[in-house]
């Protein structure tokens, strides 16, 4: 109710302003514990157990600066990122944009971070805290070797996140999605997963962290049979479909032609789709994460029921604000009972 009265005066802040009001509100606020939910909606995930679905999708807290106030809200993980090793400033101003008519947003922000150190003390300033925070990594845009980028950021991050996800899906750093193509993308988990033979494992736990892989939907389905063959034949724990898309369809907003991603309302057939389409090539045989035009309970379920272990949301939180996970994982709650479905687990890929 507070965020209905508050939106009009957020939604008339340039966008990235708007979204650093709340990253502050949010460092501000008086620190909360993981919101304890049913038991029902747990689930196992690549020897990891997350007390509900729902995650925050990477690119709301690229910096490590807030996960244990989203943890707070509800949420049963955090990806924060994406990190790349050194700092860097992201593509020129104004690069987010607002679609309000579509219930969607427009970004080409460029991989902006502080780099891998500055993100790595935050975490370990956190170390013994309560909650699942994944790490999202990438590449500098003007590095030389991207795959030494991502082997240098999993050795880094390996002893800090419960788990680390390859993003080579962004559309707004030059070149990165070919790293998706076959042969490409067998060299970079090789050397990611040889740094993490070498990484130190977080503490309390005997190695390495899962590794997830980040895709676009933008793919063939020549691309998607390749990337699920590579996925099932290396030791990746999971794929997470999908990132933002190049495509438009049928846009009501003057920001409809803008460059860069579109995330929100209309990502989420594309995205079901993709999701769908992930969990034929796998037979599945991997774990999926859900992630596209989320922003309902309704909307989670028909990912859960689609083939996916886990969902994440991001740009449904501008639109409905910081309680939305609250009313997701309930209205989750009343979907199972009216589906007579006892468990998360025994409704992945039922339809």
């Amino acid at each position: 109710m507070l965020f209905d009265l508050l939106r009009p005066a957020l939604f008339r802040l340039d966008p990235e302003k708007a979204h650093r009001l709340s990253v502050a509100a949010l460092r501000k606020a008086p620190l909360r514990a993981p919101l304890h939910t049913d038991a029902s909606l747990a689930c196992d995930v690549a020897g990891l157990h997350f007390p509900n679905p729902l995650g925050v999708a990477a690119g709301y807290d690229k910096d490590a600066e807030v996960p244990d106030p989203l943890l707070g809200l509800g949420f049963g993980h955090v990806e924060i990122g994406s990190v790349t090793p050194l700092p860097q400033a992201g593509n020129p101003k104004p690069r987010l944009f607002r679609l309000a008519e579509d219930r969607a947003v427009i970004n080409r922000m460029g991989f902006n971070n502080g780099g891998g150190e500055a993100v790595a003390a935050r975490l370990r300033a956190r170390s013994g805290r309560r909650g699942i925070v994944g790490i999202n990594v990438g590449a500098n845009k003007d590095s030389v070797d991207r795959v030494a980028d991502y082997a240098t950021m999993a050795r880094l991050m390996a002893p800090l996140g419960d788990y680390l996800t390859i993003n080579i899906s962004s559309p707004n750093t030059p070149g990165l999605r070919g790293l998706q193509d076959e042969g490409a993308l067998t060299g970079l988990i090789d050397a990611v997963f040889g740094a993490l033979d070498n990484a130190a494992p977080k503490a309390g736990k005997g190695a390495p962290p899962p590794v997830f892989l980040k895709v676009a939907p933008d793919l063939e389905p020549a691309d998607i049979d390749a990337i699920a063959r590579i996925a099932l034949e290396s030791r990746l724990a999971a794929l997470v479909v999908s990132n933002t898309t190049l495509s438009r369809g049928e846009l009501l907003s003057a920001h409809r032609n803008e460059a860069g991603g579109l995330s929100g309302a209309p990502l989420k057939d594309l995205a079901l789709q993709r999701l769908r389409h992930f969990r034929t090539a796998t037979g599945g045989n991997i774990p999926l994460i859900g992630v596209g035009g989320i922003a309902t309970a309704e909307d989670a379920w028909e990912r859960i029921r689609a083939g996916a272990s886990l969902v994440q949301l991001y740009s449904a939180m501008v639109y409905r604000g910081p309680g939305l996970a609250r009313t997701i994982t309930h209205g989750l709650k009343q979907l199972m009972q009216r589906d007579n479905i006892s468990t998360i687990a025994e409704a992945i890929g039922t339809q």
